[in-house]
């Protein structure tokens, strides 16, 4: 049994973040199905959290000019430049005398590292003589690195509590600033990072007064569900006969070969479609959803042997892209035709439709209690999916790179470990899928719907804190454990402190929708 989950209809606003210390930013990886509600599982969603929580002040919008103390008489002077996608530009210029602290402290190091002959260990080596031993480029190029060690976390003093884990970038290439370095002249170097976006809510009220409307698929109903699930355990103990002396009724099981073919704008035969063709397929006329408006009719009456031909054009919402709107010409020929026998619905069949049952009606009491424990959890799952989508769309966020591509290969990664319990992949097939080109691929089809969880994300963290919100150590000690069996029962590597952190940030997420569940207006329409 299969009960499709409810569809959503957002009608309001709300969004908020978190930042992270310049040491320490992770990404977390989560929607509302992996919320601990009950008997959800936190470990399919493997990954770490962004968010520690601080303040999350982003750098000004205009230019700074400022100088920072380099331990000397001179100063590093750093000209600060906010970029696109919360990104800030820092502007590097050192001066001599730095560069030639750095030099010297690179002499000293290679003096003590290297035993240059006729000196011994720990002895003073004159400069002359250690580069002519090591090679002047050598030198040259780890001079260039010592400055950027010693002046980097100066240059990027002013943003070190919001800066995002393994975003820097020194935008200057290595070769042009081994070629130009001097210890006469000012060394100069341009260096990015990406910081704690800042959070803009559309609304006055934010999150408050949030309004939200939840379409329920009539799938969802239990009691239809439950009619549809005892209509199929019946069929499946029911056989199939040759229907020879009419044509075909719904009800009937037919097996046909389809061919397509568009029409042209002046009425005449175009291109096949072999999307729409198929040969021995099987039709079951009571399970007709996902056929074109209109097939269905057209082949009611039609009988082993006869061929029909009939003109359809696809829906303009059809799944298809390249279909939709198309108008086509169907050639259908019946191969054999089938009806059902079925059984008769009484108790000699109850333990044959449900195992344990004695009568029809424990049957039918049976099926309907697990399809409401199947539709409370849609309804549930459709409300928080709602909320989250209402949350998503009520914020601005200008996202930057490295959280976008953190939290991208981080939902990447819970897609290849669902894969991997689902089908049990071989290590070819996981290599291939692990493949850069697949991750990036991945990054770039997935952009929006990255970029919608990364600010459902920095929402629900504002409104965390917002609201002084709190989770038990006992849930969160319990959904640790349970994570780390669920790495464990997949042989996959995970890191215990990215593993708590990403449920900490799941269990805020599920306090937050709690919260926001008794404060704001749901309305729910059954379709």
């Amino acid at each position: 049994m299969e009960l499709a989950t409810a569809a959503v209809v957002s009608t309001a606003s709300s969004h908020p973040g978190r930042p992270n210390s310049f040491s320490s930013p992770r990404a977390a990886s989560w929607s509302a199905s992996s919320l601990p509600s009950s008997s959800r599982s936190l470990s399919t969603s493997a990954s770490a959290s962004w968010f520690q929580r601080r303040r999350g002040a982003v750098v000004s919008a205009a230019v700074e000019l400022r100088e920072a103390s380099a331990g000397g008489g001179d100063s590093v002077r750093v000209t600060e430049t906010p970029q696109p996608n919360s990104s800030v530009k820092f502007s590097v210029e050192v001066p001599p005398s730095i560069c030639q602290e750095c030099y010297q402290t690179t002499l000293m190091e290679y003096s003590k590292r290297f035993k240059v002959p006729g000196f011994r260990p720990g002895k003073i080596v004159p400069e002359n003589v250690l580069l002519n031993y090591v090679g002047p480029q050598h030198v040259r190029a780890a001079t260039v690195e010592a400055i950027l060690r010693h002046t980097l976390p100066q240059a990027l003093s002013s943003v070190e509590d919001k800066a995002l884990e393994d975003s820097v970038q020194i935008l200057t290439k290595f070769d042009d600033m081994n070629e130009s370095f001097s210890l006469d002249h000012v060394f100069r170097y341009d260096v990015a990072v990406d910081v704690v976006p800042e959070l803009q809510w559309l609304s006055e009220d934010k999150y408050k007064n949030l309004k939200v409307v939840i379409e329920i698929d009539e799938i969802v109903d239990a009691e239809k569900a439950a009619e549809l699930e005892l209509k199929h355990r019946r069929k499946s103990l029911g056989g199939l006969r040759v229907v020879s002396d009419r044509g075909l009724q719904v009800g009937d099981v037919t097996v046909i070969d389809i061919l397509a073919e568009t029409i042209t704008s002046d009425g005449s035969k175009g291109e096949k479609i072999p999307s729409a063709e198929a040969t021995g397929f099987q039709l079951d006329t009571e399970e007709n959803d996902n056929l074109v408006p209109g097939f269905l009719g057209s082949l009611i009456g039609i009988r082993p042997g006869e061929t029909r031909s009939f003109p359809i054009q696809f829906p303009e919402s059809f799944d298809q892209e390249s279909l939709q709107g198309v108008r086509a010409q169907f050639t259908v020929v019946c191969k054999e035709l089938f009806f059902r026998d079925l059984p008769e619905l009484d108790d000699s069949l109850a333990a044959k439709l449900l195992p344990g049952c004695t009568t029809m009606d424990q049957v039918r009491e049976r099926i309907l209690e697990r399809c409401k424990e199947v539709e409370k959890t849609a309804i549930e799952q459709a409300t928080d999916n709602a909320i989250l989508d209402q949350l998503g769309k009520l914020v601005e966020v200008d996202v930057p790179r490295a959280m976008f591509q953190e939290q991208g290969q981080q939902l990447y990664g819970a897609k290849l470990l669902q894969l991997q319990a689902e089908r049990q992949l071989n290590k070819d097939q996981l290599a291939s899928l692990s493949s850069e080109r697949s991750v990036q691929e991945y990054l770039k089809s997935e952009r929006e719907n990255i970029t919608r969880i990364i600010k459902q994300m920095l929402a629900v963290g504002e409104i965390f804190k917002a609201e002084n919100l709190q989770y038990s150590t006992d849930q969160l000690i319990k959904e640790v454990e349970n994570s780390i069996k669920e790495f464990k029962r997949y042989n996959q590597d995970y890191d215990e402190g990215n593993i708590k952190q990403q449920v900490q940030d799941v269990l805020e997420a599920a306090k937050v929708l709690e919260w926001l569940k008794e404060n704001c207006t749901i309305e729910y329409i059954r379709q």
